[in-house]
């Protein structure tokens, strides 16, 4: 809980500072004269989006303590994230609101799965990449953007006796991925055939038959109202098109992801759930 007058980007940021705080109850009035007393009590992985990877990266440069980072100023905090994040979290951690560009939107969307043993067949793990797809798509829509890449990876597990990388799972293997570039889209049948080529890409000799790691990404994001329209997103199939999607994604948002979902991915219905990070709270779909 917060108590101030700054915005909303900055209430939601403090409020789960605030809350991480206190667990379990996670109730805590951080008011602007206390807040730097009490953010410099805190640990750098206290802070939400602050995971290992980013502690690590932080401390190579220098930064071990709270203190440190709040020490900085906000050309320095831009510089140690080497992006904007850096400066929105020097604001933040001020009470300070800002105007967020009017550019500024995820810019890519990606989903991925490890296979469960009795998924790990090329057939069910193409059922689950479509399902990666699908929650892909909603999500893409959801945030009003346009996709103008599509992108998958697969693992393999290496056939036994054949000297491989081990992979993060522990499971020597061997990776492909493969990127395609598409025409600004949200739709499911144009993303559905942009995912369905990548797939028939991969290498059909002996090796790559082990599906066991499957990842799907979208990329190259755009805003409506940046969006370019193309010579046939005014015909009326096209309009009708996306009127069916907003009608299927309503339904699916109300009563279950796979409520109404391709025939493709009926395989795999319960595998890849939704599952809500430490560090992050994903959209529930």
């Amino acid at each position: 809980m917060l108590r101030s007058s700054v915005g909303l980007a900055t209430n939601r940021y403090l409020a789960k500072v605030a809350s991480d705080m206190e667990k379990p109850d996670g109730l805590v009035a951080l008011t602007l004269d206390i807040l730097p007393e009490a953010l410099s009590r805190l640990t750098l992985r206290d802070l939400p989006g602050v995971g290992a990877k980013t502690e690590k990266r932080l401390n190579e440069k220098g930064i071990h303590t709270m203190q440190e980072l709040l020490a900085l100023d906000c050309e320095q905090a831009g510089e140690l994230w080497g992006s904007v994040w850096g400066e929105r979290l020097w604001h933040w951690l001020r009470g300070e609101d800002f105007e967020m560009s009017e550019t500024d939107h995820l810019k890519s969307i990606s989903h991925q799965h490890v296979l469960a043993p009795e998924m790990r067949t090329p057939e069910k793990a193409w059922a689950v990449a479509h399902k990666l797809l699908h929650k892909a798509a909603m999500r893409l829509r959801s945030h009003g953007l346009w996709a103008a890449s599509i992108g998958l990876a697969v693992g393999f597990a290496a056939p036994r006796g054949e000297t491989a990388p081990i992979s993060n799972f522990g499971v020597p293997t061997r990776g492909w991925h493969g990127e395609l570039k598409l025409s600004e889209c949200q739709d499911n049948q144009t993303l559905i055939a942009g995912l369905r080529r990548l797939w028939a890409s991969i290498p059909g000799n002996k090796g790559f038959d082990q599906p066991y790691f499957v990842g799907v990404h979208l990329g190259g994001l755009v805003p409506d109202r940046l969006h370019t329209l193309n010579l046939f997103d005014a015909l009326e199939s096209s309009r009708s098109r996306a009127r069916l999607l907003a009608i299927m994604d309503d339904l699916n948002h109300k009563y279950g992801m796979s409520t109404i979902a391709p025939a493709t991915m009926l395989t795999a219905y319960k595998a890849a759930p939704t599952r809500i990070a430490f560090h992050s709270i994903p959209d529930l779909f």
